[in-house]
């Protein structure tokens, strides 16, 4: 089930503060810049940029950090993707209760696992 809209708005709210402290400066990002989407239950931080070898404007994709909403058990649970790109429960921190101290986890990313 999708978020309800004032889920969302926190969720916005809060991913919006986030992007303000961590997207590099206007000068560069058309080289590297910080996103993220919202897809069903999941909230993802991707990286944004130039495809390496692709045609001009073509841009890549790469995640950074995953978060699924389990509303069952009111929590969420946190993943990195590793090299192997599949998505893998971040151990020091499996579950969060909100959506702030997910961001607050990939911030201070205390074992680079998000930010490298």
């Amino acid at each position: 089930m999708p978020f309800q809209d004032h889920e969302r708005t926190t969720i916005e709210r809060a991913v919006t503060a986030f992007m303000e402290r961590r997207r590099p400066p206007e000068a560069i990002r058309a080289e590297l810049d910080l996103e993220h989407r919202i897809d069903g239950q999941s909230l993802e931080i991707l990286e944004r940029r130039p495809a390496w070898r692709g045609a001009p404007g073509e841009t890549t994709e790469l995640p950074v950090a995953k978060a699924t909403f389990v509303r069952s058990r009111d929590h969420w649970r946190v993943y990195w993707q590793r090299a192997d790109l599949r998505w893998h429960r971040y151990d020091p921190a499996p579950e969060v209760r909100t959506v702030q101290e997910f961001l607050d986890l990939v911030d201070e990313d205390a074992y680079c696992c998000f930010f490298g």
